[in-house]
């Protein structure tokens, strides 16, 4: 075989790559400009996530056969050890690697942006994030919406995503997306949460205003992931987050820091796991100690780059934002 026969060139232009390098910058910027410190944590570890919907990639270590080593899927529980430890404000770019996710919107290795910041509200994190997107992307006059997640659902959907069951979910979806197909009613099942993202996939973001930042937020507590619940309304999650031209830019929380809970969220990601037939994960022991020793009050966001790449040049893929696709 040849040069020839085979696929060698980037998958995106030289113009994308210089926008792209470009944008790295401005990030970096916005960052020094808040005295964020820019860190750097392993992207092989020896544990991987519960969450029964992130797949990890696995490896072993011919040093350590008897071990698997996972390539993360986010820098997440390795920043907030270092929160923990008495770091405050930190920052990384880096690329992570989730398995079962490839198509117009998904790599299985991508760019990622995170940032923790110490003592700061949901309400200011929103409103940093939003800044980045629009300082990254150079779109200074871009207008921003934002919907509580139960509001959007019933100003949309006339149910409430708080307390509807699992048959008025169904019927909603049936009403109102005319490709639910048998294969993924089926596929979805009885999980709740999965008949909620579909709405919100298939119903709710397509109407939001394609020019417009929308910031969605207080998801319901079952959908609370790693974000603390609203002390002032235990039924929801500190959780938000941001899409841009019907795609999905951001996802943010106001941190979970009490370590039984945490626990009580990977004994319950466990049993949905098992359910679903999918391989047992043990849940993250250094970020448990992490926890227990004490993380501050803190809020924290990823954004994934290579989708504000897109948005920013207009591309219709993601393979067009990187350099070599899979």
């Amino acid at each position: 075989m040849t040069g020839e026969d085979v696929n060698w060139r980037p998958s995106a232009s030289l113009e994308v790559l210089e926008r792209r390098a470009h944008m790295l910058g401005l990030a970096r910027n916005f960052f020094a400009a808040r005295s964020i410190l820019e860190i750097e944590t392993p992207a092989l570890m020896p544990s991987g996530v519960t969450d029964p919907h992130i797949a990890s990639l696995t490896t072993r270590l011919a040093a350590r056969s008897d071990h698997s080593y996972y390539l993360q899927t986010s820098p997440e529980f390795a920043m907030k050890r270092l929160l923990a430890s008495g770091v405050a404000d930190i920052y990384q770019i880096c690329k992570v690697f989730r398995d079962h996710e490839i198509g117009r919107m998904h790599q299985p290795e991508f760019t990622m942006v995170e940032w923790y910041r110490c003592g700061i509200t949901l309400e200011e994190m929103i409103t940093e994030t939003c800044a980045f997107i629009i300082e990254v992307g150079e779109t200074p006059s871009i207008g921003i919406d934002q919907y509580r997640y139960r509001d959007i659902f019933l100003a949309t959907c006339d149910i409430d995503p708080l307390v509807a069951d699992l048959d008025h979910l169904v019927d909603c979806a049936e009403r109102m997306i005319d490709t639910l197909t048998a294969d993924l009613r089926r596929q979805i099942g009885t999980d709740r949460n999965a008949w909620l993202d579909l709405l919100m996939c298939q119903v709710i973001m397509p109407g939001l205003a394609a020019d417009r930042l929308s910031v969605i937020h207080h998801f319901p507590a079952d959908q609370a992931a790693l974000a603390r619940l609203d002390p002032a309304e235990p039924g929801v999650a500190e959780r938000f987050e941001i899409m841009f031209a019907g795609i999905e830019l951001a996802n943010g929380y106001r941190e979970l820091t009490d370590v039984i809970e945490q626990q009580h969220r990977f004994s319950q990601d466990l049993q949905l796991r098992q359910a679903a037939g999918l391989p047992a994960m043990l849940p993250d022991q250094a970020l448990l100690g992490a926890l227990d020793h004490g993380l501050p009050e803190c809020s924290g966001v990823a954004i994934g780059f290579d989708r504000l790449v897109m948005t920013t040049c207009g591309l219709s893929h993601i393979d067009q934002a990187v350099s070599f696709a899979q």
